[in-house]
């Protein structure tokens, strides 16, 4: 009986210390830089359970365009903001959609689903 509170206690505490690591732990992803054809420049994000790449480099000046495509169907991710920006951009299922990006300002930009619980990071250098 004993054994047993001991094992659920361990188990339980192990469980908590997940999920305080996967929502509120530094998790490190690859910097993607955007592709540069006739001045303008573009990036693919595929938006299945999150966003992939995470970090987008752009070049500081070039017009860029990122180009969201949600498979998820969760509705949490039916839109994309950019709060910095002044996007707040609905992502339809299977559908290649483009946000235009003002590359005027270097800097670090947050994007996020519509629910605040994925995120993305925007850097302009």
């Amino acid at each position: 009986m004993i054994l047993t509170k001991i094992l659920v206690l361990i188990v339980g505490l192990a469980v908590i210390g997940f999920i305080v690591w996967w929502f509120f732990g530094k998790h490190e992803s690859a910097e993607v830089a955007a592709d540069v054809k006739d001045n303008t420049q573009s990036i693919d994000v595929l938006v299945n359970g999150g966003y992939s790449p995470e970090t987008v480099v752009l070049k500081k000046g070039v017009p860029a365009v990122l180009n969201f495509t949600r498979k998820d169907q969760s509705s949490c991710l039916d839109r994309v903001v950019f709060s910095d920006f002044g996007v707040n951009q609905a992502l339809p299922i299977n559908q290649k959609e483009e946000i235009k990006i003002d590359t005027s300002k270097a800097g670090e930009f947050q994007w996020a689903c519509g629910m605040d619980m994925f995120h993305g990071k925007l850097i302009i250098k």
